[in-house]
């Protein structure tokens, strides 16, 4: 066992017989996969039966924890979710910050696996002193604050204790429903509440615990940690996140062409300059920070609209990928409006990325006249009809009337509508929703998220910088032949971010990351066998999706998200023309058959994976 870094155990959970037993974790799995995100890839891949539908009760969901997790590192409260999702009905990996990591480290385990489907609504209570499958009967039907809320006053516990939940979207097994915990952070992609409610499981309650992981040198980590914040809130991007959140980059996103407007039938948003971050901060009032355990960014606030129709709407300030979504995306430009739509799909428990997808794809298809009001229970959706967006994402949520074509997600409804419906829709071809961006501008994105094994981006976040990691930096953004190069040369890193149980946020500088690890846990790996380890991972994950059905067809951008951009910087770059050269070029780097995708042996070999 390993002392340093860990808690050794895992909990495993079986709603359909009602046992939670805990069970020492392999130190091997330890050493190959680090945590997190690599601790679900491995279950997943082990235990998972071939072509185990996402609904099935014997799809794993893992929540896994990692070395940072509860240490002086900021934001080590962040929790990994790995599972098989409706989105693709291929692998999940998606993070949630809040308390939740570090709650579940100091109740003495490092991941729980959940299978089974409970034979009633239930919630999972997690303290060191007991583990339960209680009643939730209480809570069905509840927004996801307002189920955070009700089991913390059941439960009497204000403080030290951390819930994770579905609103009615997951209830209701819409295909981009999410996890909400700890307030409104979230676990956003691929479906993850789906599966939640598909087992019946509501919420996961964490308390804190009286364990305490052990670190070989605190004091050089102590002094790791100040400099990786130092860097998180002055250096690194200028320190702009700290700043201004990051709806700090709206406008400059806006100057590249690479906010996305109008269901990419324009990169023109004149009015970005009112949803831009600082515009924000500088007017709305704050009432308080909304942090994260043990974190000193200024990441987001609590504020109180003070201009347009929503003047005094209190709620917490979106991220930029909200005001993307229900700004710019589905052609709205009231700020206030964002709070307020943002708040309505949190307390729903839907993924505001693929809520603006679908709106704005429905909101064309109705100028078009491909979908009518008839096709829409009456409404006669406009571009930026706020009050239509409300009705439609409560039907979403409720599977009500059109929200039943529209909860499955953009691909497979406009499939299902047809025609110039699916030529217009934004997605990729195995259903993965895209990021916050028009990716047309920002085409290491875009190549990723389409080749990405976790239902969302692996290799890259906010861009790509491989100077960091020690490899070349990139010359040519819009280049072929180097874009699929730099980013299979990357891919691991954003892995190993996923399984340290921390925030990237605080992970800026992957050296210095790699020297807290080592204060942690007392090891000596360096930065190539930490991009090994996250490499391992991804091909791990790569294996349980080709036996789950993935094709190379599959791997392929939808006609509008690999279109050419009509005006903006990147006016006339279509990535479509070069996508054939690009997934081969990508697939080779990877040391996958160029004609499957499928991993060689000798990738595998090299990497220790057992298929």
């Amino acid at each position: 066992m390993l002392d340093y870094g860990y808690a050794n155990k895992i909990l495993r959970v079986d709603l359909s017989q009602k046992s939670c037993i805990a069970e020492d974790l392999d130190s091997t799995l330890i050493k190959n996969y680090l945590g997190g995100a690599g601790f679900g890839a491995w279950y997943l891949n082990h235990e998972n039966p071939d072509n185990t539908e996402w609904f099935d009760p014997e799809n794993r969901l893992v929540m896994g924890v990692g070395p940072m997790s509860y240490t002086p590192i900021h934001g080590s409260g962040t929790v990994c979710f790995v599972t098989k999702g409706p989105m693709t009905n291929l692998a999940v990996s998606t993070q949630a910050n809040g308390f939740g990591g570090a709650w579940l480290k100091s109740c003495g385990y490092d991941a729980v696996v959940i299978h089974g489907q409970a034979k009633k609504w239930s919630y999972l209570f997690i303290s060191n002193k007991t583990v339960e499958i209680r009643d939730a009967d209480s809570l069905i039907g509840a927004d996801a604050l307002d189920t955070q809320t009700m089991l913390k006053k059941e439960l009497g516990l204000s403080k030290g204790a951390s819930v994770y939940c579905i609103g009615p979207g997951g209830e209701n097994k819409v295909h981009f429903s999410v996890i909400v915990g700890d307030g409104t952070h979230v676990a956003s992609k691929g479906g993850v509440g789906a599966v939640m409610g598909a087992k019946r499981l509501k919420a996961i309650v964490i308390c804190r615990g009286s364990f305490k992981p052990k670190i070989h040198d605190k004091p050089r980590l102590i002094s790791l940690s100040r400099q990786l914040h130092e860097g998180a809130t002055r250096t690194f991007l200028n320190g702009s996140r700290h700043k201004w959140g990051t709806n700090g980059t709206f406008s400059s996103l806006h100057k590249v062409g690479a906010l996305p407007v109008k269901n990419f039938t324009t990169n023109i948003f004149p009015e970005h300059g009112k949803m831009d971050g600082r515009y924000i901060r500088e007017r709305f009032t704050a009432i308080r920070r909304a942090t994260c355990y043990s974190c000193a960014i200024n990441h987001t606030f609590e504020h109180i609209v003070t201009e347009g129709p929503f003047k005094g709407f209190v709620a917490e300030e979106p991220e930029y990928e909200a005001f993307a979504a229900f700004g710019p995306q589905i052609g709205q430009t009231d700020a206030g409006a964002v709070y307020f739509l943002t708040d309505l799909a949190d307390r729903l428990g839907l993924d505001i990325n693929e809520s603006g997808w679908i709106l704005g794809w429905l909101m064309e298809c109705s100028e078009k006249g491909i979908l009518t009001s008839s096709d829409l229970d009456g409404i006669n959706l406009t571009w930026g009809d706020v009050k239509a967006v409300e009705i439609l994402l409560r039907k979403i949520a409720f599977q009500k009337g059109c929200g039943k074509l529209l909860s499955d997600g953009v691909r497979l409804a406009a499939a299902r509508v047809g025609g110039e419906a699916v030529s217009i829709a934004i997605c990729t071809k195995k259903g993965a929703t895209p990021r916050g961006h028009d990716h047309r501008a920002r085409w290491h994105e875009l190549t990723d998220t389409c080749l990405a094994n976790t239902s969302s981006i692996e290799a890259t976040f906010v861009g790509v910088r491989p100077h960091l990691l020690d490899m070349p930096p990139v010359h040519d953004a819009f280049s072929p032949w180097e874009v699929p190069v730099v980013n299979a040369r990357q891919n691991g890193w954003a892995m190993i971010e996923d399984c340290l149980g921390a925030c990237r946020f605080n992970l800026n500088y992957p050296k210095m990351v790699v020297e807290a690890v080592n204060a942690i846990t007392n090891d000596d790996r360096t930065l190539k066998d930490m991009l090994t380890i996250g490499r391992r991972i991804v091909n791990t994950l790569r294996v349980f999706n080709i036996r789950n059905g993935l094709t190379p067809d599959m791997e392929a951008p939808s006609p509008r998200y690999g279109s050419a951009p009509v005006d903006g910087p990147a006016k006339g770059r279509r990535i479509l023309d070069h996508w054939d050269l690009m997934r081969k070029l990508y697939y080779k780097q990877m040391g996958w058959d160029t004609k499957t995708g499928s991993p060689l042996p000798d990738t595998l070999k090299e990497l220790g994976i057992k298929t």
